[in-house]
């Protein structure tokens, strides 16, 4: 979630829309170091884990920072002796101070990728880093989304609403909330008997394929942004193999 500030109320923000730039991608058969920002249980980081096991993830998760010194998620990342870092809100003077140490921690351990995890507290992203940060959130965008629309919150809005379709949102994150462009979106029925439970369950298993989904895309050097637009790039051809000698080339009759 990022959060939308010196609005009018009613008036679109003036600000030119920022630059998006993708992190390079993981080089051939090789990982994209990524940092996981936590702030609960960490169900979403434990499919990460399981996805890299199962070798459809390649990530080297160098660190977990969590909001919380309490989160399970810090337990789950010791269990797969991934480093974690605790990082309070409340001992920074500003979002902007918070964002750059978390940007910091990010350099620090030589990540190419942020992924937010059921983080649930404002950080300002740095400028450099625009781009390298994802979100995954728990609606299709833009509905849904914004300040305080999170968790059970936006299941509860959504069957309120009396929607037909729900979904998940892996979009890049910028400073405001549920706002930078999309990547991957995936839907969900939502059923006539649902409760906010039933829709949850349901939602988060589209989560566990969207984000490993996205970013394999990025480690795959496959993500453009033009504008808000997120262009999925087609995979590189492999190039054919010179003939040996003696054997006749491609398309010429012997």
């Amino acid at each position: 979630m990022r959060p939308r500030g010196g609005e009018e109320p009613g008036k679109a923000a003036a600000e030119p829309l920022p630059c998006f730039v993708p992190p390079p991608p993981a080089p051939p058969g090789g990982r994209l170091p990524v940092v996981v920002l936590v702030s609960g249980g960490g169900t979403t980081l434990q499919n990460f884990l399981i996805e890299r096991a199962r070798g459809g993830l390649p990530i080297d998760i160098r660190l977990v920072i969590s909001s919380r010194p309490d989160a399970f998620a810090l337990e789950r990342a010791r269990r797969a002796a991934i480093p974690t870092l605790v990082l309070r809100p409340r001992a920074f003077a500003d979002p902007t101070a918070y964002g750059a140490a978390i940007a910091e921690a990010a350099a620090q351990a030589e990540a190419q990728l942020v992924c937010m995890a059921g983080f649930l507290h404002f950080w300002q992203v740095p400028q450099a880093w625009l781009g390298r940060v994802l979100n995954i959130h728990p609606a299709l965008l833009p509905a849904f989304g914004g300040r305080g629309m999170y968790g059970d919150r936006v299941h509860a809005a959504v069957l309120e609403y009396g929607c037909k379709v729900s979904g998940c949102t892996v979009h890049m994150a910028d400073n405001i909330y549920d706002h930078g462009p999309v990547v991957i979106q995936r839907v969900v029925y939502v059923l006539q008997g649902d409760t906010v439970a039933s829709l949850r369950a349901r939602v988060f298993q589209e989560e566990c394929v969207a984000y490993p989904q996205a970013i394999r895309l990025l480690a795959e050097g496959r993500i453009a942004v033009e504008g808000r637009r997120v262009l999925i790039v087609p995979p590189p051809t492999a190039p054919r193999p010179e003939p040996l000698d003696g054997e006749p080339a491609e398309g010429v009759a012997p």
